[in-house]
């Protein structure tokens, strides 16, 4: 009987750092911890009391009323916009929101509206744009909601200051509109003005509060807003598919991150910034003015094969067009760490 020669198992190299996002961070051992001893319930029929204690807490940092979970920020978003529209309207959000941008046409798929889009430099639309893009005429599709990103991702993890914010609440009170935040990173944009978070949530109507991105929990995010409002985004959730029954042993998880991650952003926002300047003296492309929180957004030409190049040594980072290479820091990336990747990025 002839044998066939052993081939040897390909070489996984060891990863030095993962820079491709924040949501791609481990549970931490106080996570696991508390997701083994968490107490559950249906949660569908709101006895989860772990998710009961999160939904509340979040609500109360905000400064709202109720909030409820949800196993992503793309749910919480798209609820929220069910709520507050009806079908052919449209919803005002700044150029290259992620509400459009990364969530597969489901405004229009789920509740039937459509964008209008107003110009937003460093991600920050102004007020007077906003008001422009507000449609009331019978030969027009009409206004149905106002939304904002808060960090703006694809503008490269830029704050809009508290003066914009109140001037577009300003707007949509005297248009009569409600107001949404996709806070997916509006913990980072409280850190990097260094206010409470109910100083920036206070001016929306709803408020989409990620959990697993810069705080690092496992999974989730938390929708606020109005008691009455929490309980009919009860029924879209579930028509989404986003009752998760015990869900507790994920809301405790996120209950450590939501308590114990606000104090290192602080942190990674530094870090950003010395990976930032970092590549430009190695003479890539990067604008420093908009690298506010934990993201930076580098022109590296053949971007697809730099990073491959990159991710053979060690350092993951995700190329999002032919010339843009994207890089997020998070808790789990320290300064040794970064050190490392800094040794691959630059030689």
């Amino acid at each position: 009987m002839t044998t066939r020669p052993k081939t040897s198992d390909p070489v996984t190299p060891r990863v030095i750092a993962d820079l491709r996002s924040d949501t791609v961070t481990t549970p931490t051992p106080e996570m696991r911890d508390a997701m083994a001893h968490a107490a559950v319930g249906d949660d569908v029929y709101g006895e989860d009391p772990s998710v009961n204690e999160l939904q509340a807490e979040v609500a109360r940092l905000c400064g709202m009323e109720a909030g409820l979970y949800m196993p992503s920020g793309t749910m919480t978003n798209q609820v929220a916009i069910a709520l507050h529209t009806r079908r052919g309207e449209e919803v005002v959000c700044a150029e290259g929101s992620h509400i459009y941008e990364w969530e597969l046409g489901m405004m229009a798929a789920f509740s039937g509206v459509v964008p209008r889009f107003v110009p937003a430099p460093l991600g920050v639309p102004a007020p007077e744009e906003v008001r422009a893009a507000v449609r009331h005429s019978v030969h027009q599709s009409p206004t149905g909601l106002i939304s904002l990103e808060n960090t703006h991702n694809k503008a490269g993890g830029t704050v809009i200051p508290l003066e914009v914010l109140a001037g577009i609440r300003a707007v949509a009170d005297a248009e009569g509109l409600p107001l949404h935040l996709d806070g997916a990173r509006v913990f980072n944009a409280a850190a990097a003005l260094s206010v409470p978070l109910s100083e920036i949530t206070r001016h929306f109507h709803t408020v989409s509060v990620c959990l697993s991105k810069g705080l690092g929990a496992p999974v989730g995010s938390v929708l606020v807003g109005r008691a009455e409002h929490m309980r009919q985004a009860h029924r879209y959730r579930k028509m989404m598919g986003g009752g998760m029954r015990q869900a507790g042993v994920l809301a405790a998880a996120a209950l450590v991150a939501l308590r114990g991650g606000p104090a290192r952003l602080a942190g990674d926002h530094r870090r950003a910034r010395v990976l930032a300047e970092a590549l430009v003296n190695a003479g890539y492309d990067v604008n420093l003015a908009a690298v506010q929180t934990n993201i930076v957004y580098a022109t590296i030409p053949d971007a697809a094969a730099r990073s491959a190049a990159w991710a053979r040594s060690g350092v993951l980072a995700n190329a999002l067009g032919p010339d843009s290479v994207r890089f997020v820091l998070h808790h789990q990336i320290g300064d040794e760490a970064l050190e490392g990747a800094l040794r691959v990025l630059t030689a």
